[in-house]
């Protein structure tokens, strides 16, 4: 090495000839297969010079609106296809993207507008008014905004940033640590958190997915869990893109559409949490529509019950199981359980992926021998570079040098990590603790049970109580004696359930994700009846 510096200019030059930003892996994929198709969303497809080009007039038209490098751009829309040009086009400018929860209200997402600093939004037309009422609420008086579905007043078309201008790379220096999205966790607290993310981040977990996923240039994959989180976003739609892959975009995962959009587009490959696994199944298409042509099936967010996922395996049996397991502030990924894993190691969460060391600790941060209980913490070039503005929680969740996820596990000694609960679901009854998830593994093996949650309420005499939440599966004739008797031979006392109650469905959000903070809320005078 020299021993002075190089100049300034060839520092850059040098920099610029080894930037791999995840805006740079489109453009190279363009060139690789450019007539390839890319992207469908309705009527329109896009081969991936098209979707190319389209980005890049969108990135010129943004900077020619002032947007720069470093730049907040808030984005709230259903699943479609401006919002994939959108993600891509503030990648390759440097511009942090944030994408926002449509299911927030007015005041929550004035909370992230705020938070964040954005200055700009792009806005789906159906959340036209509750974008406003919260610009006005964050005292956003300017920059840009951009309205998919038309302009209106205040907004302007982005259907006018896409279709024109130059549609060459713009010439922005991004760096592999360089902020690139700003991601609001749904959190256990009373505000979420901003998980920043970089291209470093991201790139890192896309090698992970590709590797230890059975990722392949030759996917055709559809999208219909919300492009606004992590999971849709970075393990599956932008890996599409890296590996030049065809993506199907849906604006949501409404059963009947997603099992008509298999047959029709011959989809291989599909993700969803165990919830809309669990609607497909339980639809009646999916005995009359050709799935012949999916081959790969992917679960996360939440553990999948072992008999939903022996009933998959029978009634798809061609189709290949992959576990995705991980947080937001890895990008997501940090775990996977592969095909070959899934029965031997049915529950479990996988063993770290191929970019991803994994440890269990106590709360003095010792590692755990295999068998206990422990915090998982996780050390990646996958993880976050921090949360944004907060560095006493980001110190916090990175203490000793990993990053600690807030889940318990347990590592059998193969290595194989099983998932007990998030420490805020662990209950705690009579002086014991019980694993909410253990609690509904043996529930689910009742016959006619079709979705159940477990939580604890708070007791006068238990301090929490165990409680479920069951919807029987239709015409099954369940009852509360019937769901007890059967947790009572499974389980043992302190871990069954002290109230059973009966539901038509269980409140997820746009992810999956099971309410459970809800189910606490709605449930939580339950002890109270008992003394009336």
């Amino acid at each position: 090495m020299p021993d002075a510096p190089f100049s300034a200019d060839t520092t850059a030059a040098v920099a610029r000839a080894r930037q791999h930003g995840v805006g740079d892996l489109l453009r190279r994929t363009a060139l690789r297969y450019p007539d390839k198709l890319a992207v469908v969303c309705g009527e329109r497809r896009f081969t991936y010079a098209e979707f190319d080009a389209a980005v890049n007039r969108t990135a010129h038209a943004l900077s020619a609106r002032g947007v720069a490098k470093g730049d907040r751009l808030a984005l709230l829309s259903r699943n479609c296809w401006e919002y994939a040009v959108t993600a891509f086009a503030t990648a390759k400018l440097g511009v942090v993207l944030v994408p926002v929860n449509f299911m927030l209200g007015a005041s929550e997402i004035a909370y992230i507008l705020g938070h964040s600093g954005a200055t700009g939004m792009v806005v789906q037309d159906v959340f036209t008014e509750t974008a406003a009422k919260a610009l006005a609420e964050a005292g956003v008086a300017a920059g840009v905004r951009g309205r998919i579905g038309g302009a209106a007043e205040g907004w302007e078309d982005v259907a006018d940033w896409w279709t024109a201008g130059p549609d060459h790379d713009p010439e922005v220096a991004v760096g592999d640590d360089d902020p690139l999205r700003l991601m609001y966790t749904s959190g256990t607290e009373s505000r979420p958190k901003g998980v920043v993310l970089s291209s470093r981040s991201l790139i890192a977990q896309y090698v992970s997915c590709v590797i230890d996923g059975g990722m392949a240039v030759d996917d055709v994959e559809v999208h219909a869990l919300p492009m606004y989180h992590c999971a849709q976003l970075d393990c599956f739609f932008s890996v599409d893109v890296y590996l030049g892959a065809t993506s199907v975009i849906l604006p949501g995962p409404d059963p009947a559409a997603l099992l008509a959009t298999i047959e029709a587009e011959r989809v291989t490959k599909l993700f969803c949490p165990p919830t809309v696994w669990i609607s497909l199944l339980r639809h009646p298409d999916f005995d009359t529509r050709d799935l012949s042509s999916l081959r790969k099936g992917y679960y996360g967010a939440s553990a999948m019950p072992v008999e939903v996922l022996k009933e998959l395996q029978r009634r798809l049996p061609d189709v290949q199981l992959w576990n995705f397991y991980g947080q937001t502030e890895m990008a997501p990924l940090a775990t996977i359980l592969r095909p070959h894993e899934q029965l031997p190691k049915a529950g479990s969460a996988g063993r770290p992926a191929v970019n991803v060391e994994t440890m269990l600790v106590d709360e003095l941060g010792e590692p755990v021998p295999p068998g206990e209980v422990g915090e998982i913490v996780h050390r990646s070039p996958h993880a976050a570079l921090g949360y944004y503005g907060d560095e006493e929680k980001t110190a916090e969740a990175f203490r000793g040098g990993w990053f600690h996820s807030g889940d318990l596990g347990i590592m059998d000694s193969d290595g194989y990590l099983s998932v007990v609960d998030r420490k805020k679901d662990m209950i705690k009854t009579g002086g014991e603790n019980v694993a909410s998830r253990e609690v509904e593994e043996a529930i689910y093996l009742l016959d006619g049970v079709a979705e159940v949650a477990v939580f604890g309420i708070s007791h006068p005499r238990w301090i929490e109580a165990v409680t479920a939440v069951v919807v029987p599966k239709p015409g099954a004739d369940l009852t509360a004696d019937a769901v007890l008797a059967h947790a009572r031979a499974h389980l043992a006392g302190y871990k069954c359930p002290k109230y059973v109650v009966f539901a038509d469905a269980l409140p997820k959000n746009p992810s999956g994700k099971i309410l459970k903070r809800e189910l606490r809320a709605r449930h939580a005078d339950l002890p109270a009846r008992d003394e009336d």
